[in-house]
């Protein structure tokens, strides 16, 4: 399974608010959610999909897409993958690997 962090920023937009895009996403996020194709996490400046590899392409392909359904001229998305092959990880998993190297500092 693979982690990805999203960034879509939509511009020529008729206001500099963002948030109806950002609703928009969501919403789309939380179908695929659902169907059980993905698993995410939204933060304040990005958001944090995790699934097989073929659908995170799939998935961020169709967050790309939906500015421009809702009046965007123009789309900039920025993608970091994190594809670890030796092992299974999980946006889960990551999280709780570092809270337990933060229980055992000194």
């Amino acid at each position: 399974m693979a982690i990805a962090e999203i960034t879509v920023i939509p511009v020529g937009t008729a206001s500099t608010s963002l948030s109806a895009y950002v609703a928009g996403l969501h919403a789309y996020l939380d179908e695929e959610q659902k169907a059980g194709s993905i698993a995410f996490e939204m933060t304040a400046m990005s958001t944090i999909i995790e699934g097989e590899l073929d659908e995170l392409f799939r998935v961020i392909r169709g967050m790309h897409e939906l500015p421009f359904g809702a009046g965007a001229q123009r789309v900039c998305t920025s993608v970091k993958f994190d594809d670890r092959r030796d092992k299974r990880g999980s946006i889960r998993q990551k999280l709780e690997s570092v809270a337990k190297r933060l229980d055992t500092l000194p």
